[in-house]
């Protein structure tokens, strides 16, 4: 971890993209879904990326080969992003794009390309699953964060998943104590041309 890096997140807090509290926390998160997803990918997504979490972490300090592409549909958000993404000398492999996630899914420079993508606080389940999936490569993997004591095939049942090409949900906790909670989705199959659906109806009318 480098000073610098500690002093953008902390930036991004005091601009409101981060919770409250000491930034420590929030990188061992951070930390927690490179555990999560397993190998390093060649090309991944931050969903949602917000304040640079997970995505400035993994980029900066766990996988330094991995390209990546950091989406926020809010303008404040990715121009922090960028600032962060030059600060940290990241500009080379990782892309800041502004822009909802339904239309990511469906342009061809990113549609069906990465083999990872992960999701902090993106949104409920159905919306995560909708937006990610048409993203990833079969093989790729969906790596979400999630609150604890929660019943993963209520919250990503099976079926609705499949229609997406994804493989069952597999829940994981990484850390000491009550660490930290996750959900790894593995992509199947290739997701079927009609998802995502156009802008706002995953979240309007979600498939489960």
């Amino acid at each position: 971890m480098t000073l610098e890096l500690t002093g953008l997140l902390e930036e991004a807090r005091q601009r409101g993209f981060l919770g409250p509290g000491p930034v420590e926390p929030h990188l061992d998160h951070a930390r927690a879904f490179a555990v999560a997803a397993g190998e390093a990918p060649a090309r991944a997504v931050d969903l949602g990326a917000g304040g640079g979490l997970p995505g400035l972490v993994l980029a900066h300090e766990v996988w330094p080969g991995t390209a990546w592409t950091f989406v926020d549909a809010q303008r404040k958000r990715t121009d922090f992003l960028a600032e962060a993404v030059e600060a940290l000398g990241l500009d080379d492999r990782v892309v800041v794009v502004t822009e909802r996630a339904e239309i990511i899914g469906r342009d061809a420079e990113h549609r069906r390309t990465y083999d990872l993508v992960v999701s902090r606080s993106f949104g409920r389940p159905a919306v995560v699953a909708e937006c990610a999936a048409p993203l990833l490569r079969p093989g790729g993997r969906l790596v979400v964060s999630e609150p604890p004591a929660t019943n993963v095939s209520d919250r990503w049942p099976t079926a609705p998943l499949a229609t997406l090409g994804c493989a069952p949900a597999q829940a994981q906790v990484i850390g000491e104590g009550e660490g930290y909670h996750f959900v790894r989705i593995d992509q199947a199959e290739v997701t079927a041309d009609r998802f995502p659906r156009r802008v706002g109806i995953p979240t309007k009318r979600p498939l489960f």
